[in-house]
């Protein structure tokens, strides 16, 4: 499986040269078949914009999971080139419990907050609700499970090719569900199911612990839960993801200093960094220097 992390950062896009190595687009990461282009997309923040130049400029043709609907999440599906080609086609699957995925996805995306509403983003366009469980998107097997976030139904997903897991958070308030051992959060059975032995894990590390409990009511998840979550699910690596908008370059080398004292197999994931999955390892490209 090869992973490609178009876009990186939470909330809001953060622009400027103190984000340049990890990168200022906001959630959005892109999986290909091994030496193939991306057919499967988890999230559509404004990297979902980087996902054009992965298909070599060449319609889209394949799925994008939303993991829920706040704008860091779905800022980019406007703005995606790839999606509006001739030819294209472009599954949307979204979270939308009232069984209305265009309805629900308008509330955001439709005058007067935007200019258009879904059904003109494009012919090749279409929305689906997601539903729990595992289902068959673009050669991948993938388990959906609700997962604790504020403001809306929110999915985690594990994600595997037949020989290599990647499991993904990228917005999680385990704190929702109780204090859990470390008073970080509950290691809640959606978590652990998720995350079981996975390859790669990409879990919202948007704040560390010591600015907790203050930042607790926006729904996100600690470092150091990311890492506890890690090892106890005996995941091979961890990717640290959904930086907080105001963390600079050198602020996300400190964490990921710290976090690989208590857990090796950890860095932080940067946007144009691309993964080459392999079975309890990867190797990577476009790495930051001190990462290696």
């Amino acid at each position: 499986m090869d992973v490609h992390f178009c876009g990186v950062r939470g909330s809001t896009p953060a622009p400027g040269l103190p984000f340049v190595q990890y990168g200022g687009h906001t959630s959005s990461v892109a999986l290909a078949h091994d030496g193939g282009v991306p057919h499967l997309v988890l999230d559509a923040g404004t990297g979902l914009r980087r996902v054009t130049d992965l298909l070599h400029h060449r319609p889209y043709d394949g799925t994008i999971l939303l993991g829920h609907l706040h704008w860091d999440h779905v800022h980019g599906l406007p703005f995606f080139r790839a999606g509006g080609m001739k030819g294209a086609r472009v599954s949307v699957v979204l979270p939308a419990p009232d069984g209305d995925p265009v309805g629900t996805l308008a509330r955001g995306v439709s005058p007067p907050h935007f200019p258009i509403e879904p059904e003109q983003l494009g012919p090749g366009w279409s929305f689906t609700a997601m539903q729990a469980g595992w289902h068959d998107y673009e050669g991948f097997d993938v388990l959906c499970r609700e997962i604790p976030h504020k403001g809306g139904q929110t999915f985690g997903f594990r994600v595997t090719d037949g020989s290599t897991t990647l499991a993904y958070f990228s917005d999680h308030a385990p704190l929702g569900l109780g204090d859990g051992a470390d008073g970080l959060g509950e290691l809640h059975d959606a978590a652990l199911e998720l995350a079981d032995g996975a390859d790669l894990l990409i879990h919202d590390a948007q704040f560390r612990a010591a600015e907790f409990p203050q930042v607790a009511y926006l729904g996100h998840a600690a470092v150091e839960y990311a890492v506890s979550l890690a090892k106890a699910a005996h995941v091979g690596q961890l990717a640290l993801f959904h930086h907080s908008p105001d963390r600079t370059d050198a602020e996300i080398d400190v964490i990921v200093r710290d976090a690989r004292g208590l857990l090796p197999s950890v860095f932080a994931a940067a946007e144009g960094m691309s993964l080459h999955l392999r079975a309890s390892s990867l190797t990577a490209s476009q790495v930051p220097l001190d990462q290696h």
